[in-house]
């Protein structure tokens, strides 16, 4: 096991009704105004935004909001509400929403204290040395952005969807509710369920040094959310379920089943980011596409360990098995598993590929994944 440092500084309300008490939460630690961020207006029809606004009043916590972040969340957004945060005096950044959401706040946060373009951060011109904090109420469990420092932005005029990362960005306390995530289509829970599996394999398979405490616990998140995607959908509706989802969505991508890893990387998400930059598709239904077709390329790199997850996940006694039985799960949930599943035509791969690559070179990656490697990974999808 390799020597690390872990710090996680978000504090969880996990259960039931959670969220009624934003107010009360924020006036402790001594917010007086907060941007309010969500989507595109789901909340209100739920009546969580009803709820979150009475906390708020009640608290006398004033607010400003910021709605309509879509999913894969624009840059022209978040310089829009920078700007409303600047010239409103606000304390805080509270999103309640998903992933987009919760990434467009961490944006905001970065953003809203410098003078500098908030781009800088993704292009690795900048580096995050001061935010606002950041407060979330969860309505679904995918990105674990909930309980990390990463953000992630598409950058529309030129086709870039990149990420930062930085402690600082941590939400200071995350509300995680699953009775509010019981309206997720059976659509996004499958993306959801992909997205999840993916944090928890990228360096499990990529890592030089990976600990067998660490590969259980990475074993132990897919196979919750194997079985709790399964029950759910069938029951979308039960609590224990949707609770369980929930927090191995968080654990996948707090640092935790990292530390102790060496040489690991992100190999899945730097070919997805290109696909969803150029085709806005669904992050965990570009990921289906791409991990199972990244998985046949690798698999020699590290054999034992892709036999390893067979085993342990699938009860298989072979890599090749073991890759079959993934994709074959994701198929059976509803997930894109190829590239004219996802409504990708294949005579986009060389500028897919082309894409990938630029960001691999900020993520130092180039070299393994050049241009002519990622073509070959997509050509397998």
């Amino acid at each position: 096991m390799n020597d690390f440092s872990y710090y996680n500084p978000t504090r969880i309300e996990f259960g039931r009704d959670k969220e009624n008490t934003i107010g009360e939460l924020l006036v402790h630690d001594g917010i007086k105004r907060v941007l309010l961020i969500y989507g595109t207006g789901s909340i209100k029809k739920s009546g969580l935004y009803q709820r979150v606004i009475a906390s708020l009043e009640k608290a006398g916590i004033e607010y400003v909001e910021f709605g309509g972040i879509i999913s894969n969340p624009l840059l022209s957004a978040v310089y829009d509400a920078i700007t409303l945060t600047k010239s409103n005096s606000i304390d805080a950044v509270l999103g309640v929403g998903g992933g987009s959401v919760i990434d467009s706040c961490k944006a905001i946060a970065a953003g809203a204290v410098v003078e500098t373009d908030v781009w800088d951060f993704y292009i690795n011109k900048s580096v995050v040395q001061k935010a606002l904090p950041v407060y979330t109420i969860v309505t679904l469990a995918a990105a674990a952005s909930e309980m990390n420092g990463n953000s992630v932005i598409t950058n529309e005029a030129t086709k870039q969807k990149y990420s930062i990362g930085s402690v600082l960005l941590n939400p200071k306390i995350s509300i995680v509710n699953p009775e509010l995530m019981m309206s997720v289509t059976k659509e996004y829970l499958a993306y959801s369920a992909v997205d999840i599996i993916a944090h928890s394999i990228e360096v499990y398979f990529t890592a030089t040094d990976h600990p067998h405490f660490q590969s259980r616990l990475v074993e132990s998140i897919i196979k919750t959310v194997i079985e709790t995607t399964e029950i759910l959908i069938k029951d979308p509706t039960n609590y224990d379920a949707r609770a369980e989802f929930a927090w191995v969505s968080s654990q996948a991508l707090n640092g935790l089943t990292s530390s102790g890893t060496g040489g690991g990387n992100f190999p899945n998400h730097m070919i997805e980011h290109a696909l969803s930059a150029l085709f806005n598709i669904a992050h965990g239904a570009g990921l289906a596409i791409v991990i199972p077709a990244w998985m046949k390329w690798y698999k020699n790199k590290n054999l034992a360990q892709f036999e390893r997850f067979a085993k342990e996940v699938f009860g298989k006694e072979t890599a090749d098995e073991g890759i079959i039985a993934l994709q074959q799960w994701f198929d059976s949930i509803g997930a894109p598993v190829s590239l004219i599943k996802g409504n990708i035509p294949r005579e986009a791969i060389p500028d897919i590929a082309q894409n990938a690559n630029s960001l691999g070179k900020l993520w130092g990656m180039e070299n393994v994944y050049t241009v002519k490697n990622i073509e070959e990974i997509l050509k397998n999808a």
